[in-house]
């Protein structure tokens, strides 16, 4: 009987889950509404309903080990979700135990950088690595920070939150409710606010003059950065100047053998690989120059959120 893991990734608007085996193949996956109701105990149900489908559809005989769940806030060491901002679940909700009550077997949750991380160890670039970090850059900007092999969780449960590190006092308001947090710089929503910068102190012609913000997504700015377009290629390089001089600052904390970046503005490839590469070598203090990798992630792009969470609970089973 083939062993695997659930995987779940809870977004605020999608919920993605897959079945995951120990090699990290994934016999299913699919996804389901994260933001259909305030009610968790609704939005459970129906997840489970939509699983339930799913390993029917398994042909092999199977048994699930446990579930591994990634979510925005997530506490590992209290299984909670703690005032996330993106979910409609408002203060701390006791997320495993719920699961476990459904389901019966271990359930181990993190943050969804941390996941990452456990998912590029397992079955990614990270493999035989024990000191390294992944960047996760979405929405906002996610960190998970592995030493000695271990995710650094910290004494709450919420290490590593190097999205809200200050990059410029009293600047760009955070969802957080500070001001000048690296997400609102760097990430697939801080390079959006960049063009828009650049856009009204230029007077350089732009095919992104004509695109509204709302429609405007980092995939858009990759295509037009590829078309040679000036504000487009200016933002990236401003995005991975603030991103480099940061990192700088990392590494003098963690020294960690590479850095991976991962997620929707990752996929600009060298556009924000380059200049963030660039500028954190001139920021770095000269033991540490020439001796981090910075790459993007080696997860797969279609499995890459259920494969970091189901590594979790690999992880957890281990121990």
């Amino acid at each position: 009987m083939k062993e695997v893991a659930l995987g779940i990734d809870i977004g605020g608007t999608f919920t993605k889950y897959g079945v995951v085996d120990r090699q990290g193949n994934c016999l299913v996956e699919n996804s389901v509404s994260t933001d259909f109701t305030d009610d968790v105990n609704e939005y459970l149900n129906n997840l489970n309903a939509e699983i339930r489908k799913s390993l029917e559809t398994i042909t092999e005989p199977i048994e699930v080990k446990g579930i591994g769940i990634g979510a925005p806030n997530g506490n590992y060491y209290n299984g909670t979700i703690e005032y996330a901002p993106n979910l409609k679940w408002k203060g701390v909700v006791p997320l495993a135990k719920l699961v476990q009550k459904i389901w019966n077997v271990p359930v181990a949750l993190t943050n969804d950088a941390n996941a990452a991380a456990l998912g590029e160890m397992i079955y990614g670039g990270a493999k035989n690595m024990r000191n390294f970090i992944v960047i996760t850059l979405g929405t906002g900007l996610g960190s998970g920070i592995v030493v000695n092999g271990d995710v650094v969780y910290g004494h709450d449960g919420f290490a590593g939150e190097l999205g809200h590190i200050n990059v410029k006092h009293d600047g760009r308001v955070c969802g957080c409710g500070r001001k000048g947090c690296l997400e609102t710089y760097v990430s697939a929503t801080g390079i959006k606010r960049t063009v828009y910068k650049f856009l009204a102190d230029s007077m350089d012609e732009s095919e992104l003059r004509g695109v509204s913000y709302n429609e405007l997504s980092a995939e858009m700015i990759t295509h037009y950065a590829k078309r040679g377009d000036k504000i487009a290629i200016q933002s990236f390089e401003y995005t991975g100047m603030i991103l480099g001089q940061k990192l700088a600052d990392t590494i003098a904390n963690f020294s960690p053998e590479a850095i991976f970046l991962f997620g929707g503005l990752a996929k600009a490839g060298d556009f924000i690989l380059q200049p963030t590469k660039r500028h954190m070598e001139e920021n770095l203090m000269p033991i540490y120059r020439g001796k981090v990798k910075l790459v993007l992630s080696g997860l797969g792009e279609i499995n890459a959120a259920v494969l970091g969470a189901s590594a979790l609970i690999w992880k957890e089973l281990e121990k």
